[in-house]
């Protein structure tokens, strides 16, 4: 298997509580978008709302035993996966999908994150 850049290809989990996070969108508070045009601040945001729903579960970056990516914007994978090693700050990631897509719920968004987490 060849090595994965930005995630890992298996995870193994162990724990009692499955968490499961819906689609993250880079909207603050008051649901404006954050970083209209710029897939690194809207990324950004995107994990900042996905922490604050795992912090609301009582789950951490560590319990993150998946992560689904959704972008407008697949070619830019790696401006995608930097943000997100910045915002972890892990090096080791979760297995990970990412998935172009025409659009979003939003025409102003440019991704979503979802996640599984094991606590």
């Amino acid at each position: 298997m060849q090595p994965a850049r930005g995630f890992s290809h298996v995870a193994l989990a162990r724990g009692r509580t499955l968490v499961s996070i819906a689609g993250q969108t880079p909207v603050d508070r008051d649901l404006e978008v954050v970083g209209r045009g710029d897939l690194g601040a809207q990324t950004r945001a995107a994990m900042t709302n996905l922490w604050v729903a795992l912090q609301a579960a009582g789950a951490g970056w560590g319990h993150v035993v998946r992560r689904t990516v959704f972008t407008t914007r697949p070619t830019e994978f790696l401006t995608i996966s930097e943000v997100i090693r910045e915002v972890t700050g892990m090096d080791a990631q979760p297995p990970q999908s990412l998935i172009g897509v025409a659009g979003l719920v939003r025409p102003e968004f440019l991704i979503e994150i979802e996640a599984t987490a094991v606590i």
